[in-house]
């Protein structure tokens, strides 16, 4: 089992910035991918994005050139850089490992409030 404990999150003005990071309780260097998925009040999980071992990357459309998701093999952590926020993008925000294809490990999320 993965520990994953997110942290960063906060309230912010539209425009405005902040920066989720996710860190694992062991090595994620061969971990196939890792990612940030979030939640809105009565709404399901939806993916925000995604890198793979091999650092390829993927976005939801919303967020494509707002925001960079990176990951940090040798610190065991992977992170979400998020530039000119909309009040749209308010929800609780979840870190995702996966060892294999096959495997998910969720962290309990963080609360990102983007006020208008």
């Amino acid at each position: 089992q993965v520990q994953l404990v997110e942290s960063g999150g906060g309230l912010v003005q539209a425009g405005g910035s902040l920066r989720l990071s996710c860190a694992a309780s062991g090595s994620i260097f061969s971990f196939v991918a890792m990612g940030w998925y979030r939640q809105a009040p009565g709404k399901e999980r939806d993916l925000v994005a995604t890198i793979t071992r091999g650092g390829v990357t993927d976005y939801t459309e919303s967020v494509k050139g707002r925001f960079t998701i990176s990951r940090d093999n040798a610190k065991n952590t992977v992170d979400l850089q998020m530039n000119s926020l909309k009040p749209e993008d308010t929800a609780v925000y979840y870190c995702n490992a996966q060892r294999t294809w096959f495997d998910n490990n969720w962290g309990t999320g963080t609360q990102v409030t983007v006020s208008s």
